[in-house]
């Protein structure tokens, strides 16, 4: 839900950028076109905009990894020796430079391996979500550095679009990343209805923290 929150917020804050924009340029254009109150409540909207945005994709983060902590636990019950990185990197891997380049995808392929039934599940969506993030990633930082760095209103028209390019390319990666949780629990969730089937009349293992 976060998630689905967090790319529903993006949407919003997108059309927002596109507005303050287009404010912008017109008071470029002809600034007497543009009165101060509009003037004010578009610095305001965008502002705040830009804070519900960051608040959002915050708490989309946390409920990430909870999750993704959530399931490294489960596959580590189905697969004890199949991870290449120990839990410990479930966080720090997506914060230690260089490394969160790539220890978190490594993290959720073997989390997907643990899961699902095939031995060589296909990884395709899990690619895409991660070029995904990374691209979008960059273009996010660089979008806050121009933003950062913004004193003229031509270089605000400039932030306001670099920033809509950024929410689209983490738009997509939030869907596939939707689609990687989606894919990833029904997994583990066929695998514990089949635990119940083996045996009915034990409990659940205390082992199987799913999410």
């Amino acid at each position: 839900m976060a998630l689905v929150a967090d790319s529903l917020v993006g949407v919003v804050a997108g059309a927002i950028d596109l507005w303050y924009a287009n404010l912008v340029e017109r008071v470029l254009a002809d600034a007497d076109s543009v009165s101060e109150a509009e003037t004010n409540t578009g610095d305001l909207v965008y502002g705040l905009s830009g804070i519900l945005e960051t608040v959002t994709y915050l708490v989309a983060i946390v409920a990430f990894l909870t999750w993704l902590f959530r399931v490294r636990a489960n596959a580590e019950t189905l697969s004890p020796h199949g991870h290449r990185r120990s839990r410990v990197w479930v966080i720090l891997g997506w914060i230690v430079p260089i490394v969160s380049l790539w220890f978190p995808k490594q993290i959720v392929d073997d989390v997907w391996d643990a899961s699902n039934r095939d031995p060589s599940p296909p990884k395709g969506l899990f690619h895409a979500w991660w070029a995904a993030w990374l691209v979008g990633a960059w273009v996010s930082n660089i979008a806050s550095r121009v933003l950062f760095n913004a004193e003229e209103p031509a270089e605000l028209v400039t932030a306001a679009r670099f920033d809509l390019v950024s929410i689209v390319l983490m738009l997509v990666a939030a869907v596939l990343a939707i689609l990687v949780v989606r894919r990833i629990s029904d997994a583990q969730e066929a695998r514990l209805a089949e635990a119940a089937g083996a045996f009915p009349h034990s409990p659940a293992p205390t082992g199987y923290p799913w999410a």
